[in-house]
C-alpha cells in the first residue's frame, strides 16, 4: 500500500503545475511497468526503453485520465498499445509467458539477506514460473488481478469483457495455475503446507 497521497490526488495536483510529483506516480508503478514490459520482449533494455516510453505518454496523457477506474488501469492500457506499437516497429519476436525467463529476469533485481526475505522471494519466484507456464491469457488475468491488484469491473475494461466473465475467466485461470504448481513444483508446494 503507498503512504502519502492517492494516485488521484497526485494527479490533480500534477495537473495544477506540480509536475515534480508525477516522480511519486513512476515510482510507485515503475515495477509493475516493466515486468509487463518483459513480458513481449526478453531484452532488458529493450523493456526498460519501453516502459520509459510509457511514463513519458502517461504523463502528456495524463489530462485525459478521468478516474473512472484505477490509475494503474489507464496505465496499464498505455503500457499493452506502446509495447504493440515499438515490437511493430522494430519487428521483434513477441514472447509469450511460456518463456520461463521473463519472470525470473523482473524478479532478479531485488536480492536481500534477511533468510525471510530470501524464502519470500523463492516462493514468489515459484509462482512467477508457474505463471509463465500458463497461456498467455490466463497470465494475463492472473498478473491484472494479483500482481496489478485490479478490479474484476477494471479487468473487464482492460480486456473488453464483462465483469462476470473476468470472474469466470480468473476462477479458470486459478485452477489451471494450481495444477501447474501441483505438477511442476509438488515438493515446494508440500514444503509451503508443512
Amino acid at each position: 500500500m503507498h503512504t502519502g497521497p492517492n494516485d488521484n490526488e497526485i494527479i490533480n495536483s500534477v495537473l495544477r503545475g506540480e509536475q515534480t510529483l508525477y516522480a511519486e506516480l513512476v515510482k510507485r508503478y515503475q515495477n509493475f511497468v516493466f515486468t509487463i514490459t518483459l513480458r513481449y520482449t526478453s531484452s532488458r533494455e529493450d523493456a526498460e526503453e519501453i516502459a520509459q516510453d510509457v511514463f513519458v505518454k502517461a504523463y502528456r496523457s495524463l489530462a485525459d485520465f478521468r478516474g473512472d477506474s484505477k490509475f494503474s488501469t489507464w496505465l496499464y492500457t498505455i503500457v499493452n498499445t506502446t509495447c504493440i506499437t515499438f515490437l511493430r516497429k522494430k519487428r521483434l519476436n513477441t514472447h509469450s509467458l511460456d518463456n520461463e525467463k521473463v519472470f525470473a529476469v523482473a524478479e532478479n533485481h531485488d536480492s536481500g539477506f534477511n533468510a525471510n526475505q530470501v524464502e519470500i522471494k523463492s516462493r514468489q519466484d515459484m509462482v512467477n514460473k508457474a505463471i509463465a507456464l500458463l497461456s498467455p491469457d490466463d497470465a494475463q488475468l492472473i498478473t491484472l488481478f494479483y500482481k496489478g491488484e485490479q478490479s474484476l469491473e477494471e479487468i473487464g475494461r482492460v480486456l473488453g469483457i464483462e465483469p462476470n466473465t473476468a470472474k469466470v475467466k480468473l476462477h479458470r485461470a486459478r485452477q489451471r495455475l494450481k495444477e501447474k504448481m501441483e505438477t511442476h513444483f509438488a515438493q515446494e508446494v508440500r514444503d509451503l503446507k508443512n
